[in-house]
């Protein structure tokens, strides 16, 4: 592929309210870089893509998922439900590969150029290099974070963070500390991981406000100091008044995995609070035991869930009732500001002169969503895996006319393999078997 790529022809959805959208519009990215947005660019040596009845947008950004899933998809809410303590512990480091690339690679395919990938994985050097040979295999762009699983006796302290994010040099890859979960009792180690990460420049996810018991842990660590724009908050399907307002002065960003949290127990996300309250945050996909990998599913959760909460408030006869939760935010919230929950807004989550070059290309010929009404509507409501053409990340095709680059047989065979192995060493029946 050239150093200069071109994108020439399509309806452009830039997420930047300095570019606009265009009707008909041309992306630039040389060197891996988006250089100009506009209608009729022209360029030198350049690979061009005819673009023509497709829609072009920042490549989607998964702020929440736990990659290493992957191999047991769809299962929490079936008769025998899986979880993951019960199956991590049986996992070896090339399981652990399989299920990272697989997952990976279902998310390009998927149309997410970024993933934040929460591994609560054992942090032993032969785990963590498993895992980040993957990242580096599926090309896309990664936040690894270093996380402490319940399932795992050692503590993910100092030495162990350092020597995790030792290993690191892959372009397209950050890392950040995923801590035990805060609660009152825990508190005071609570502020010396958090101080241990932020000593070594990390920022910190953490899941937060999972249980109705933990409303007001959030308020409690903005009081103690801890939250900050460095934080991203995980859930937060169970807060208060005073939780909210910590998140907001303190300008901690949050993540939300609706169709996750729903389908596992967690709760409804309450984004009418979070609207109330300004807080626009980001979607991930969470758990494939629970939730589809892909984020048209979770803006389409994200609308939905808000939706029929103002709709229920309507049929009970109350006045006053917000306004619906629009695409134009939805969609925001699946790019640009999924960026910016995770500390990446400079570098991608829009169509920006000066971001990276990480654009979806969308087929808006499709009988699932032809004729185009209207754009940004189309990607949220209608659109699905299947109007994936074209996946870049940093300029360099990981989707190319529909199909994945990488060897997806590869791929697969090792995941059915890990799928097997860690079944039978866990002593789980398949579906079929169990059926």
């Amino acid at each position: 592929m050239s150093d200069r790529l071109l994108i020439k022809g399509g309806t452009v959805l830039s997420l930047d309210r300095s570019v606009g959208n265009m009707t008909t519009g041309d992306v630039l990215i040389e060197d891996g870089t988006i250089t100009e947005v506009g209608p009729g660019l022209r360029a030198r040596n350049a690979e061009v893509i005819d673009a023509t009845d497709t829609i072009v947008m920042p490549g989607f950004v998964d702020t929440h998922r736990h990659t290493w899933h992957s191999l047991f998809r769809n299962t929490i809410l079936e008769p025998s439900p899986i979880a993951p303590s019960a199956i991590g512990p049986h996992h070896s480091p090339d399981n652990l590969y399989a299920a990272t690339l697989i997952g990976l690679l279902g998310a390009v395919e998927a149309g997410i150029t970024t993933v934040v990938d929460w591994a609560d994985i054992p942090n032993d050097a032969p785990y963590i290099e498993a895992a980040l040979q993957a990242h580096a295999d599926a090309g896309l762009r990664t936040v690894f974070i270093a996380a402490q699983a319940d399932w795992v006796d050692a503590p993910l302290d100092g030495d162990r963070i350092r020597a995790i994010t030792a290993r690191g040099g892959q372009p397209n890859l950050t890392f950040a500390f995923g801590p035990r979960d805060p609660s009152p009792a825990n508190l005071e180690d609570t502020a010396r991981q958090w101080a241990t990460a932020r000593g070594e420049g990390l920022r910190i996810h953490a899941h937060a406000g999972v249980d109705p018991s933990a409303r007001g842990l959030i308020a409690q660590l903005g009081a103690s100091s801890l939250l900050g724009e460095d934080v991203t908050l995980i859930h937060c399907t169970h807060l208060n008044d005073g939780d909210l307002d910590a998140i907001v002065s303190s300008h901690t960003s949050v993540s939300l995995t609706p169709a996750a949290e729903m389908a596992g127990g967690l709760g409804a996300p309450p984004l009418q609070s979070f609207i109330d309250k300004k807080i626009r945050p980001g979607l991930g996909v969470g758990s494939a035991l629970a939730s589809p990998g892909d984020m048209f599913a979770q803006m389409r959760s994200a609308n939905s869930v808000q939706h029929a909460t103002l709709f229920d408030l309507k049929l009970a006869g109350k006045s006053g009732v917000p306004n619906l939760l629009t695409t134009r935010d939805v969609i925001r919230y699946a790019t640009i500001d999924g960026a910016a929950a995770i500390g990446l807004q400079d570098t991608m989550g829009s169509l920006s002169p000066g971001k990276a070059g990480d654009v979806i290309v969308l087929r808006a010929d499709r009988p699932n969503i032809a004729p185009i009404n209207d754009p940004i509507g189309a990607v949220v409501w209608g659109m699905d895996t299947s109007n994936i053409d074209w996946v870049f990340v940093g300029g360099r095709a990981l989707v190319r006319d529909g199909s994945l680059t990488a060897d997806v047989t590869r791929a697969r065979d090792l995941a059915v393999t890990a799928q097997h192995e860690v079944a039978a060493a866990a002593g789980l029946l398949s579906t079929v078997e169990s059926a």
